[in-house]
């Protein structure tokens, strides 16, 4: 691929127009906001001007209901060899280029698996995709020319294929992404009004539950109106969870001893089912989850503190799998968790003590 067309410069299609760029491809950028694309161009994401001749690869990163018109016009006009658009969902596109009445065998669907809770192409980063899966949908239509072209532009911004059928694609995603965000903005919904003493109490679990809730709700509403089928289904599951939860701790403020009996198993099957869906969740570049452990240090919150802890773990040979950081309340303080494999947590710790670290237990 030599050269490239991002038609939509928001964060998914800046970034893949940062990372195509890096590689060494002639990108060029359009957007129905001039304004945006000329921020992405000045970012370096390419060229606002519109290319001389056919492209190799037209890339679509506009809204799911605007994906099929966006093709189909680029497709008329035949800007370039290959055509793929990386909306979140895959069937209803299809089926509407379908209807269009288009040649499909320069299409190719894609849905890159990364993403920011921020928009638009200042929030883009050439490296958004890496080690990310990439979904990649053809059909018996598709051009092996096309798949090709698709696989080099998931090579270049360093993500790993996934071949899939539309419509799986479309029940995965409601699973993994879209019930679980409007569950998300539920529980985050509940503070809208709450008490501030209460929201003061804010820990990282909650931090942890709400945080895609902060996406754009606009672009929401565009992605769940490509999808609302699927995710209805698994929300009507989620409430059936919910109501059977419910009795369960009603049960619990029971005088009687065994509807107390009866509320406590119904607990413990949810807990129980939770802790088993949670242990399928891929761990560290979607391989097999692991069990590391925790290694915690409590630090000033102070410019450098972070890099200096990094730092010095690196200094004692141990590799840090994941960190989380909990800030105290009410404090210019808080807590690192630094997840290590189980034999390098003593080893880490041993090495921050005598580095003046104050760990918790």
């Amino acid at each position: 691929m030599r050269t490239a067309l991002v038609i939509g410069t928001g964060l998914i299609g800046t970034s893949a127009a940062l990372a195509l760029v890096a590689r060494g491809v002639v990108v060029h950028l359009a957007d129905h906001d001039p304004e945006q694309a000329r921020t992405a161009a000045a970012l370096g994401a390419g060229t606002d001007e519109a290319p001389d001749g056919r492209v190799d690869l037209a890339i679509v990163a506009a809204p799911p209901a605007h994906v099929a018109v966006t093709l189909a016009d680029a497709m008329r006009r035949g800007v370039a060899r290959g055509y793929l658009d990386v909306a979140s969902v895959k069937g209803g596109p299809r089926r509407e280029l379908e209807a269009l009445g288009l040649d499909l065998s320069s299409y190719i669907g894609s849905h890159p698996m990364s993403g920011r809770e921020k928009s638009g192409p200042l929030a883009a980063t050439g490296d958004l995709f890496e080690g990310r899966p990439w979904v990649l949908t053809p059909t018996r239509d598709t051009d092996t020319e096309v798949l090709n072209l698709a696989l080099e532009l998931v090579s270049y911004c360093r993500a790993v294929p996934v071949v899939m059928d539309a419509d799986a694609h479309d029940r995965a995603v409601a699973l993994v992404s879209h019930m679980p965000h409007l569950v998300s903005s539920m529980v985050a919904a509940r503070l809208e009004h709450a008490e501030e003493t209460a929201v003061r109490l804010c820990g990282q679990g909650i931090r942890d539950v709400t945080r895609i809730a902060a996406s754009d709700p606009a672009m929401w509403i565009d992605i769940l109106s490509a999808n609302p089928g699927p995710v209805a289904d698994l929300l009507a599951d989620v409430s059936a969870d919910l109501d059977e939860t419910v009795q369960a701790l009603r049960a619990l403020q029971s005088s009687d001893e065994e509807k107390r009996r009866e509320g406590a198993d119904g607990i413990a099957d949810v807990l129980r089912r939770g802790n088993a869906g949670q242990v399928r969740v891929p761990g560290k570049h979607g391989s097999a989850p692991r069990a590391y452990e925790v290694v915690a240090v409590l630090i000033d919150d102070q410019p450098g503190q972070l890099a200096r802890i990094f730092a010095d773990a690196g200094m004692a040979g141990v590799n840090v799998e994941d960190v989380r950081i909990e800030h105290a309340t009410g404090q210019q303080a808080g807590l690192v968790q630094l997840m290590v494999e189980p034999k390098a947590a003593p080893v880490l710790s041993a090495a921050l003590r005598e580095r003046g670290w104050a760990l918790r237990h």
